[in-house]
């Protein structure tokens, strides 16, 4: 059944929407840009840890409220402004929050200067949104990252021998402050100097390169299992060989992390 479609003012423009859609979603796929580094369509639930993404909402006759975006959901008579004093002084306090943890982000300095965010840096790099830690466990599966507490300060921390050594912790990292090195045989994921998983590598049956750890291919054999009946040759290709191959090679592993 096709979601009810519904109108809403979006700084003073109706937009036609489906009801209960994601704010902020629906505002990026109108082409409305909203600072934000939190958010990830992948991701179910919106957590709005980043607070970047913070808009003024009303019902009609009712004063405006702040609010974050990505917690909003699209309903009748819903009325949006994405532009205002008050909403640059909540972005700017966001901001300034963030760039505490992570003072040398650039994807934090490049958001500061495209929606003209004024900035005052300072230590880390991480800036706890939460991503790593959530696509971890609800998309991977591993659950190799928390949030801990050290010498009462929030970080993101490994769990001890749950990293599979996909990467994907360091692909949806915003700030980038989490490293994959793969030296030799050896595959190393870190954050702050701290190792989250070391593994060795895999080699490519087709072209002899190595490209990804037992784990991860355990991983994906396992989850594939559990949709199709386990009845093929099994084969180790990196993805390239695999398309190259395809589809006289049965069995094989197309995902690279």
């Amino acid at each position: 059944m096709s979601p009810k479609m519904i109108s809403i003012l979006v700084n003073n423009s109706s937009l036609h929407v489906a009801e209960g859609e994601n704010l902020l979603k629906t505002l990026q796929v109108a082409g409305i840009r909203i600072p934000a580094v939190c958010f990830h369509p992948a991701l179910h639930k919106a957590v709005g840890v980043c607070r970047l993404c913070t808009v003024e909402v009303a019902a009609p006759g009712k004063p405006p409220e702040a609010k974050r975006a990505c917690l909003v959901k699209a309903h009748p008579g819903l009325i949006v402004q994405t532009e205002s004093v008050a909403i640059q002084a909540a972005r700017e306090k966001a901001m300034r929050a963030l760039l505490k943890q992570a003072p040398q982000s650039e994807r934090l300095i490049h958001l500061a200067r495209e929606f003209g965010i004024r900035i005052d840096p300072a230590p880390d790099g991480c800036i706890r949104c939460l991503l790593c830690e959530r696509v971890c466990k609800e998309v991977v599966g591993a659950g190799a990252l928390r949030l801990g507490k050290r010498e009462g300060k929030r970080l993101i921390e490994p769990v001890e021998g749950r990293c599979i050594g996909c990467g994907t912790c360091a692909n949806i990292c915003p700030t980038h402050v989490i490293l994959i090195s793969d030296e030799e045989n050896v595959r190393t994921i870190s954050i702050r100097d701290e190792v989250i998983g070391r593994h060795p590598l895999e080699t490519c049956e087709g072209c002899g390169r190595r490209f990804a750890t037992p784990k991860f291919l355990a991983a994906a054999h396992e989850r594939a299992v559990d949709h199709h009946p386990d009845v093929k040759d099994h084969h180790r290709f990196c993805p390239e060989c695999a398309k190259r191959l395809s589809p006289r090679v049965s069995g094989t592993l197309t995902r690279r992390y």
